[in-house]
């Protein structure tokens, strides 16, 4: 069997004398589509962010791909090959949807000063391929028609699709989506867990925070049950769904 695309070991975090995370250990396999529940303060965005640099562990390790990554910043993440999403969208709001989207791409030829003077052809051809790959995103995710207006204008649910399209861009293998369906319309809800379940197909893994348990059963291959900052149940949908513990302290 191949190893984990992503690998936490031990993870333990606490706040103020509380345990946000609790000895917490899991896997992730290349492909597979990992469901995180909880109450609230089980620490679920706690793992996020240890996981993407922005709160730094007490003990344990992250690995990802074989490598350590335990710590390392968040602005590094995306070259790691991690993505995600926050439960408040964070999109620049006054750029177009599809500038949006291009601001994504990791290592543009226009990023570097050098390039735009020596070589302008090139990076003018770099910038024309990645816009088609942008408008071929937004054209995946149902915003194609918005691409040339502010992200403001969208709905709340079309931010949420933009901000998965922008990690898309990214070039990203491992999506961490926080909450990708809370407060969007049910209509939009439709279009979003299809694209959601599509991303194995296209090479891609994803953890995602959950309050809304039927979406989590509809895309999800495995769920994790978290509660104090510890794992209470892991398993498949609708074993977890049935376990006692977690019907008691959440579901029921």
């Amino acid at each position: 069997m191949s190893a984990p695309l992503l690998e936490t070991t031990g993870l333990r975090k606490s706040f103020d004398g509380v345990h946000a995370l609790a000895d917490f250990s899991c896997d992730l396999r290349e492909r597979e589509i990992l469901g995180l529940i909880g109450p609230n303060g089980a620490g679920k965005t706690t793992l996020f962010n240890v996981l993407t640099g922005f709160v730094r562990p007490d003990g344990g390790r992250v690995v990802h791909r074989g490598r350590d990554i335990t710590g390392v910043p968040p602005h590094r993440m995306a070259r790691c090959g991690i993505a995600r999403t926050f439960q408040d969208v964070r999109l620049i709001r006054r750029l177009s949807v599809v500038d949006n989207v291009l601001l994504a791409f990791q290592g543009q030829p226009g990023e570097r000063l050098p390039s735009v003077f020596v070589q302008p052809r090139g990076w003018r051809r770099a910038e024309a391929a990645n816009r088609e790959k942008a408008l071929a995103m937004l054209d995946s995710c149902g915003l194609l028609a918005h691409a040339e207006e502010p992200a403001e204008a969208l709905s709340y649910g079309q931010q949420k699709l933009l901000s998965l399209a922008c990690c898309l861009a990214s070039g990203a293998d491992l999506l961490l989506l926080d909450e990708p369906v809370a407060g969007v319309a049910p209509a939009l809800i439709e279009e979003l867990l299809p694209r959601i379940r599509r991303l194995p197909d296209e090479g891609r893994a994803v953890i995602l925070i959950e309050h809304n348990i039927d979406a989590v059963m509809q895309v999800c291959d495995r769920v994790i049950f978290m509660d104090a900052g510890a794992k209470v149940s892991d398993g498949l949908p609708d074993e977890v769904r049935r376990d006692p513990r977690v019907i008691e302290a959440y579901l029921d």
